[in-house]
């Protein structure tokens, strides 16, 4: 299955516009985003897609993002998710509470934890855990690196960050 991986749109509609563009193009069939969004606007974006939120730091607005959920049919966010994927188990969280991380980290039933946050791009296996540990880095946002996202293919289990060097 190939799942598109966002997070820290942080209301940037043309960055978040353009990303889902190349999911699309990439035949992605399934999103999460790792939290912060920020506004409902952002969030209508994902309109016809399959997708899981989580609640990000930054998400203040939640009854406006409960709505814009409910709208476009995306199942309510929490502070964590688990997506099953074919074989795979995918867990999500923003990252904020690193305990929270932590625990889906060292769960020992993830195949991939998603997270977001720091926006600075993550991919690592954690060994004793067998999981790998994936962060999209951010579309919006402060920028300590490039824009990104990430296309996860659990069939092929291959992860592919496409970054975007002239989105600001």
């Amino acid at each position: 299955m190939k799942i598109g991986i966002l997070s820290d749109t942080h209301n940037n509609a043309a960055n978040t516009r353009h990303a889902l563009d190349v999911f699309r193009e990439r035949g992605v069939e399934r999103l999460i985003h790792c939290g912060d969004v920020t506004n409902a606007e952002t969030l209508l974006l994902f309109a016809g897609w399959n997708v899981t939120f989580v609640w990000g730091n930054m998400d203040s607005s939640r009854d406006e993002l409960m709505a814009a959920m409910r709208m476009i049919g995306a199942p309510r966010a929490q502070y964590s998710a688990t997506i099953s994927a074919g074989e795979c188990l995918i867990g999500v969280t923003h990252g904020h509470d690193f305990g929270m991380l932590t625990g889906l980290i060292m769960a020992g039933k993830y195949t991939y934890v998603c997270h977001g946050h720091t926006h600075e791009r993550r991919n690592e296996f954690r060994r004793p855990y067998s999981v790998r540990v994936i962060n999209p880095g951010a579309l919006g946002g402060s920028c300590p690196q490039s824009r990104s996202i990430c296309l996860l293919d659990t069939d092929a289990d291959t992860t592919d960050f496409i970054e975007f060097p002239d989105m600001r």
